[in-house]
Order: structure tokens, then sequence, then C-alpha cells
């Protein structure tokens, strides 16, 4: 699922993940959405891009507070730069 040990571990980390996604600065093809969810074995959160039929293209770990803390700026996508 997630092949890598970077957590996003502040709100601002998780703006600039977002920021990334919706630039294209990560290179996915057919990204169409982000949820925050929680792994089914272990419970632990993590930011994941859906593609359009709801697949998991890339997840990143994030800690419990940006779970808790990130879920209006998931839902509401990051503030625009000036």
């Amino acid at each position: 699922m997630i092949d890598d040990n970077k957590v996003i571990d502040t709100l601002e980390e998780l703006e600039s993940f977002l920021r990334l996604v919706d630039g294209g600065g990560l290179g996915l093809t057919n990204a169409a959405g982000v949820a925050l969810a929680t792994n089914n074995s272990d419970g632990r959160p993590f930011i994941a891009v859906l593609d359009d039929n709801h697949q998991l293209l890339l997840g990143r770990w994030v800690t419990q507070e940006v779970f808790e803390n990130g879920k209006d700026l998931v839902r509401s996508g990051p503030k625009k730069l000036n």
C-alpha cells in the first residue's frame, strides 16, 4: 500500500502535499481526489490519492494529529497562493 516511511506530521506539510497533488508535481496520472483514511490492518492513518475509479495511486502516512485536524483542509483543498 505505502512503500515508504515518510510521515506528514504538520498541517503545513499536509497543505504542501495537497498542492503537489493539485499541481501535478508528483507525476501522477489520472489523480481524481484525495482522502484521509486508516489502514485496515493496524489502524494507522494516511492520506490517499485516488484515481477516478477510487483506486489508490499514492499513499503517505500522517500523524494522528494531522488525521484529526486536517479533515477540513483535505475537504476544501489548500489555500490559494497570491
